[in-house]
């Protein structure tokens, strides 16, 4: 989980990134909250590509000038890119879609609104080689999330950049191959022996999910942006170096919320902690509990729609 120190080339990282953020995703974002508010149309501004740029920055090194085609990072690191910012909502009542912006349904007037944040990276895994690539040749998963910070407050004046890397032949990460694996040996090749024709929908993986804990995954990276509608003000509070040895770095604690009953029981057991007061005395899983854990079930072939 060392980096390789010789591709590191980029410095002066963290006043980069600031303005990397300002001029790439802040500021085309204000201008286009005012159009969007003429037009009505989504603000929404990808973040794959500045995601890529980010990425660099917070690695110290460059890419490879091949945009989709080829390695992300000169060290041969994958970046996926995943924003839940100015996604589109609807409206409970009439299911008319909402902008982020508005606060009432434009068709009924209701605030019964379902504010969505439900966006996610994808992993496409089509031949036995993608998998090799994945989970074999490939060190580092580089993972960018744009997200709300208060996102169950309502605030969407506020927003959050984040970097976690999973080292694919780390023991730490090794649950993030097994997912992999599963996917496409039991989700992928179930669904093309059922109906050749279909490409099946890519993996999922979901911020903040119970998979998502079990990968171990390490930040690198948290970036707060306040009033990043009008006048966005950047603070960095977490920042791993580019040379710092990972392996060292503990991984996101796991929310005991997410558990089920079962998995609760396990932690209970382990902890000497009754069920009645774990929540409360235990409001985190750390890595070291996480080993009593197992990953659910992820071999069952369900009904999805094709990927296109």
């Amino acid at each position: 989980m060392l980096p390789k120190q010789e591709f590191i080339t980029i410095y002066n990282n963290k006043e980069l990134i600031k303005k990397l953020l300002i001029e790439l995703v802040l500021e085309p974002r204000v201008r286009t909250l005012k159009w969007s508010e003429i037009t009505k149309q989504t603000p929404n501004i990808k973040i794959s590509y500045p995601g890529q740029h980010l990425a660099s920055l917070v690695l110290g090194m460059e890419g490879t000038k091949t945009g989709a085609r080829g390695n992300d990072i000169v060290d041969g690191s994958e970046v996926k890119s995943c924003s839940r910012v100015d996604q589109l909502d609807t409206c409970n009542d009439c299911g008319e879609k909402v902008l982020r912006i508005e606060s009432n349904c434009p068709n009924c007037g209701s605030i019964n609104i379902k504010r969505m944040d439900d966006s996610k990276w994808l992993f496409t895994i089509r031949s036995e080689n993608d998998l090799k690539v994945l989970t074999q040749d490939v060190d580092r998963v580089v993972l960018t999330l744009a997200d709300y910070p208060e996102f169950d407050k309502g605030n969407f004046q506020d927003l959050r950049f984040q970097i976690f890397e999973i080292w694919t032949k780390s023991v730490r990460n090794q649950n993030f191959v097994q997912l992999m694996t599963n996917y496409y040996n039991k989700i992928y090749l179930g669904h093309k022996n059922k109906n050749p024709n279909k490409t099946p929908a890519p993996k999922n993986f979901w911020p903040y999910s119970y998979q998502f804990y079990m990968c171990n995954p390490i930040k690198v990276l948290n970036c707060i942006v306040k009033n990043a509608n009008s006048n966005p003000q950047i603070s960095i509070d977490y920042y791993v170096s580019p040379e710092t040895d990972r392996s060292i770095l503990p991984s996101e604690l796991m929310p005991i919320s997410i558990l089920n009953k079962d998995e609760l029981s396990i932690i209970s057991e382990k902890t000497g902690i009754t069920l009645k007061e774990i929540k409360q005395k235990l409001p985190f899983i750390s890595e070291e509990l996480r080993l009593f854990l197992r990953l659910r079930d992820t071999d069952k072939i369900s009904e999805t729609k094709p990927y296109q």
